[in-house]
């Protein structure tokens, strides 16, 4: 199923660089996650107010890619995000890459977890990146995980 555009209220300009062409001249495939992930960055940032490296306390668990159209260079799209469930431990993202067109280019999903890097194992959700995140998207929390 694809995101509806105006599920989302957060949006990152992404260039696709000259670099990220491949023989078949478009985007290689695996580009997309670098696309999702610096415009993942960028919500993490202005929603949450982390940026520095060692405020990162999430792993990525999963991740669904779909193709809608092929990437071209110098196409300048943006990549819309937004948290999508909120768990305990863990939250889903959505992503939705557009061209200048307006043309669904990519789309998908991350399902991230809040790890304790020192501990090397999850952890809950911090409190205050818990109500940064309710309050930009609107969301309540999902049942109790298993440890």
């Amino acid at each position: 199923m694809r995101p509806d555009p105006s599920e989302f209220t957060f949006w990152h300009p992404v260039h696709v660089r000259f670099r990220d062409i491949d023989v078949g001249g478009h985007a290689h495939h695996s580009l997309a996650l670098v696309y999702f992930e610096e415009a993942r960055a960028e919500f993490w940032k202005e929603v949450v107010g982390r940026w520095e490296l060692d405020e990162i306390d999430f792993i990525l668990a999963e991740v669904r890619v779909r193709y809608h159209q092929r990437v071209l260079y110098p196409l300048r799209m943006k990549v819309g995000v937004r948290v999508s469930v909120l768990g305990n431990k863990h939250f889903e993202m959505e992503y939705l890459a557009l061209g200048e067109d307006g043309k669904e280019l990519l789309s998908g999903e991350t399902t991230m977890v809040m790890f304790d890097y020192e501990a090397g194992k999850s952890k809950r959700i911090p409190p205050e990146v818990r109500a940064a995140l309710e309050a930009w998207e609107g969301l309540r929390g999902a049942g109790e995980e298993k440890e």
